[in-house]
C-alpha cells in the first residue's frame, strides 16, 4: 500500500468535509469576506488534521465565487496577506545589531508574504494543488488589467517552481493504448497544429514513425502538464502539411529514420504559465528516443514563427528600406500568393532573409529574441539550424508566419555551452546558411544585389 494510515484518514476527512459541503450547500455562491475569513482561521490553525479540512472548505468557497468577487479576493490577498513592513523593519534592525543566524532567519520570516503560507496550507488538503493551479489561471487572467497582483502572481510562481521541479515531473509515453480521458486531454490541449478528430489523433500516435511524450505530476494525476509530438524521419524535415497528413516521409521501418523531429509542443496548465517543462521535456525524450533508436542522429524541431507576418508588415512601412523591398512585401496581401510559383520566388528572395534577420537580430526589451518560440529553443540549447520557405501553408501558419517554419537543431555535445552563451551574452547560435542569410538581409536593406 503506497499511503500510510495516517494520509488515509486526512484524505477521508478531506472528502467527508467535501461531502458535507455538497450537502449542506444552498446554492448562493459565498462572497469574498467570507472567504477571506475562512483562509484567516486556515492560517491560524495549529492541527494538521483541521487544516486541511479548513483549506478544503476555502477551496470550495473559491471555487464558488462569482467572478466579481473572485476579483475582490485577489485584491484582499494582495493587501491583507502582504509582508508587514514594521516587522521587516524591526526584523532588519536585529539583524544589523546582531548579524547572527538566528536574527537571520527572523529577517527572511518576516519578508515572506503572509499569502505564501496560505498557499502552502491550502496545498494541504487532497487535490489543492490541481485548484491552486487553476486559482493561478484565473490571476492570470486578471493581470493585464490589475498589475498591482503581480506581487501574488510573483508568491505563486516561486512555490510552484518548487512544487514542480524536475524531480517531481513523470515522463510517460503517449500512445493509441493510452487511457481515452488522458487522449481526450492531448486533442483538447494541443496548441500548435489543432487536432481535428480521433483519426487525425491516431494518425499522430499510432504510426510506426511517430512518439509522443508528456510530462506528468503526482498531484494533479492524469492531467498532462506538456507534451511534445515527435515524428521520426529520414533527413530534416522541412514541411508540415505531410506530416499532420499521415503521408510518407520517407521512412517504412522506425530502425532506418536518422532524424527525429520535434513538430508540436504544448503546455497544458495555463496556471503554470512561466513554469519552464519544455527543457527537461526535449532533453528526456531525446534520450528516450536514443535507448531506442539509437541510429538516430538528429533532433531538430519544425518549429512555427508566431508573429513574424505583423513584423513583416511593420517593415513595408519603414522608410528606410528600399521601396522595391516594400513593393515586394505588398504582395503578401494577394490571395493565395503562395499558389503563383513566379510570385512566390520573388517574395522567397526578400521574405526569407528577412526571416533570418528577424530570429536573429531583432530583440525585445530585455536584450532577447523578439520571437518567442526562439527564445524557448535557443535558451535551452538549440542552434537555429535552417528557414524553411514555405513550410506551413495552412491558414493558420501563412497568416501568423507568412508560411515560414524553422528547424532547431539540438546537438547533444553543444547543448550546454549554447545555453551558456545564450544566457551571459543573448548570443544566437546558428548555422552557416542561416548567417548567409542575415548577410543577404544586410545587402537588402542598403539596396544590393543579394544574388
Amino acid at each position: 500500500m503506497n499511503m500510510t494510515f495516517l494520509q488515509e484518514m486526512f484524505q477521508s476527512i478531506t472528502q467527508r468535509d467535501a461531502l458535507l459541503r455538497r450537502r449542506q450547500g444552498d446554492g448562493t455562491p459565498p462572497d469574498h469576506r467570507r472567504l477571506v475569513e475562512a483562509c484567516h482561521r486556515l492560517l491560524e490553525s495549529d492541527g494538521e488534521a483541521s487544516s486541511i479540512a479548513l483549506a478544503s472548505r476555502a477551496l470550495g468557497m473559491y471555487q464558488r465565487l462569482e467572478p466579481a468577487e473572485r476579483l475582490r479576493f485577489f485584491e484582499r490577498l494582495a493587501s491583507d496577506f502582504a509582508a508587514e513592513p514594521t516587522e521587516i523593519d524591526a526584523a532588519y534592525a536585529r539583524y544589523a545589531e546582531q548579524r547572527d543566524n538566528d536574527s537571520l532567519e527572523a529577517l527572511f520570516e518576516a519578508c515572506e508574504p503572509r499569502r505564501q503560507e496560505l498557499i502552502r496550507r491550502l496545498n494541504l488538503t487532497s487535490g489543492g494543488t490541481a485548484e491552486l493551479v487553476r486559482m493561478r489561471e484565473d490571476l492570470l487572467g486578471l493581470l493585464r488589467e490589475h498589475p498591482e497582483f503581480s506581487a501574488v502572481d510573483a508568491d505563486f510562481a516561486h512555490l510552484f517552481g518548487s512544487w514542480f521541479n524536475r524531480g517531481f515531473l513523470m515522463l510517460k509515453r503517449i500512445d493509441w493504448n493510452t487511457p481515452a480521458s488522458i487522449l481526450e486531454k492531448i486533442i483538447r490541449y494541443e496548441a500548435v497544429h489543432e487536432i481535428r478528430d480521433w483519426d487525425d489523433l491516431r494518425r499522430r500516435l499510432d504510426a510506426r514513425d511517430r512518439r509522443c511524450f508528456a510530462f506528468f505530476h503526482p498531484a494533479i494525476g492524469d492531467d498532462p502538464l506538456i507534451f511534445v509530438e515527435v515524428a521520426l524521419h529520414k533527413g530534416l524535415p522541412a514541411r508540415i502539411q505531410p506530416i499532420l497528413a499521415g503521408e510518407d516521409v520517407g521512412i517504412d521501418d522506425p530502425e532506418i529514420a536518422d532524424t527525429a523531429a520535434f513538430f508540436g509542443i504544448s503546455n497544458c496548465q495555463t496556471g503554470l504559465r512561466g513554469i519552464s517543462f519544455g527543457n527537461f521535456l526535449i532533453k528526456q525524450v531525446v534520450q528516450e528516443l536514443k535507448q531506442e533508436l539509437p541510429q538516430l542522429k538528429h533532433f531538430v524541431t519544425l518549429s512555427p514563427v508566431p508573429g513574424f507576418a505583423q513584423w513583416l508588415a511593420e517593415r513595408r512601412e519603414d522608410e528606410s528600406l528600399p521601396e522595391a523591398v516594400r513593393e515586394t512585401l505588398a504582395e503578401l496581401e494577394t490571395p493565395d500568393w503562395h499558389g503563383d510559383a513566379e510570385r512566390a520566388e520573388r517574395l522567397k528572395a526578400v521574405v526569407k532573409p528577412l526571416a533570418a534577420r528577424y530570429l536573429v537580430e531583432e530583440k525585445n526589451a530585455r536584450g532577447l529574441p523578439l520571437n518567442p518560440v526562439a527564445r524557448f529553443h535557443l535558451g535551452n540549447g538549440a542552434e537555429l539550424h535552417r528557414i524553411n520557405w514555405l513550410g506551413d501553408v495552412s491558414k493558420k501558419g501563412l497568416k501568423q508566419a507568412a508560411g515560414m517554419m524553422v528547424n532547431y537543431l539540438y546537438v547533444l555535445e553543444d547543448i550546454e555551452r549554447n545555453h551558456e552563451n545564450y544566457t551571459a551574452n543573448a548570443t544566437v547560435a546558428r548555422s552557416s546558411e542561416v548567417k548567409d542569410l542575415v548577410r543577404k538581409a544586410r545587402k537588402l536593406a542598403k539596396g544590393e544585389n543579394t544574388k
